[in-house]
Order: C-alpha cells, then sequence, then structure tokens
C-alpha cells in the first residue's frame, strides 16, 4: 500500500486518476477492466474513487492488465517538466537529453551546406536515427541512395548503412531523436569535422 502522510496521499489520488485515465484512453468499461485484472466491478469503481485502500497486488495486476509497469503507474508527479537544450553555438546544434530513457536524445541542427560528395565522408555505427525537417529541404545520403526530404517529411534509417545529411537549394532545420548506439556512434565522431554531416551529434 501506498504511505499514508501526505505527499503519500498525493501519490495515492495520482496513482487513481491514472488508472482511470489509461482506462479510458483503452475505451474500456469498468467492467472490461475489472475481468481484465480479475477484479469486480465494484471494487474497481471503489478503487477509481478512492473508496478502498490501493494495495500492491492489486497494483502490479491493474499495471499488466494496462499494459504498463508498476513503477510507472506509481512513480510521482514530475516536477521539472521544462527542460532547456544543451547549446553548440558553432555548430548550429541544440540537444536534449530525455529523462524517461537517458539513452535516449532530441537534437535540432541548422545545416547550410550540401552532404559530401565523397562516399568516404559518410559515417557508419550502430543504432537507429529519425528526423523530421522542420524548415527548409534535407537531403539524405543513405549508402548509393539519395533521399530528399522536404518540411514536415521525416525519415527513419538504421545507422549501419553509411549516411550523411545536408541542405538543398538554401537552409535548413531538421530535428533528430537518436538512441543509445546511434549517439554513441556519433559522440565518437564528435572529435573530426562535421562540415556536411547534419546528423552528427554535439561535441561533449
Amino acid at each position: 500500500m501506498l504511505p499514508m502522510t501526505q505527499e503519500g496521499g498525493a501519490l495515492d489520488g495520482l496513482v487513481r486518476k491514472r488508472i482511470r485515465a489509461l482506462r479510458v484512453a483503452q475505451g474500456w468499461s469498468l467492467e472490461e477492466l475489472a475481468t481484465r485484472a480479475n477484479l469486480s466491478q465494484s471494487s474497481l469503481s471503489r478503487i477509481e474513487n478512492g473508496q478502498r485502500r490501493l494495495a500492491l497486488d492489486q497494483l502490479v495486476t491493474l499495471a499488466r492488465a494496462l499494459d504498463t509497469t508498476l513503477d510507472q503507474l506509481v512513480e510521482s508527479a514530475a516536477d521539472d517538466v521544462v527542460v532547456s537544450p544543451m547549446i553548440d553555438g558553432a555548430h548550429g546544434l541544440m540537444r536534449w537529453a530525455i529523462k524517461g530513457d537517458p539513452g535516449m536524445s532530441v537534437m535540432r541542427r541548422r545545416m547550410t551546406d550540401p552532404p559530401p560528395d565523397n562516399p568516404a565522408r559518410m559515417r557508419a555505427h550502430p543504432g537507429r536515427e529519425w528526423l523530421l525537417v522542420l524548415s527548409g529541404t534535407a537531403i539524405l545520403m543513405l549508402g548509393h541512395r539519395r533521399f530528399r526530404i522536404e518540411t514536415n517529411q521525416a525519415a527513419e534509417f538504421p545507422t549501419m548503412m553509411p549516411h550523411a545529411i545536408g541542405a538543398e537549394g538554401g537552409p535548413c532545420e531538421i530535428l533528430g531523436i537518436f538512441d543509445r548506439d546511434a549517439r554513441r556512434g556519433h559522440q565518437r565522431d564528435a572529435g573530426e569535422t562535421d562540415e556536411g554531416d547534419g546528423v552528427r551529434g554535439p561535441r561533449e
């Protein structure tokens, strides 16, 4: 059961709201979630309405039925919701860490140069990347293929394929998301020149 302190009481109420919100998001009635969690409909209703104490075994069952984890169901409300970026002004880079998954990071970059013509200047490393063009037009070189990505278009690709990104016809801005392996790959490249490679991460 959750601790009966002022903080615990606030968390208790938050957990009940989460259970109801997740149920509603799934489009389930009280009866349907109760069936999935092996609870009676009246018990689930009292849990959501604060009329029944929260027991650990019930929370585990409800978390599983709602396709989440116990940790996510009972985590405290986040106070540090707003996050400021790390800025590398020399290369036009802004990067944000994702608190829920420290291995992931988000990067915003403004590019003016086209991608390199020489395949030897393309990079390959483990991981996956996803990018969205915020403005302008970007060119993604992926192996021997060339992709034109316009404003509001996105691309996702494995970074084991040699790749490079640049601008076409003027400046463009991209927003990229890197998994842990892709981020490490770009950090290893950070000591080298990154002219024309818009997916490389900032120097650290």
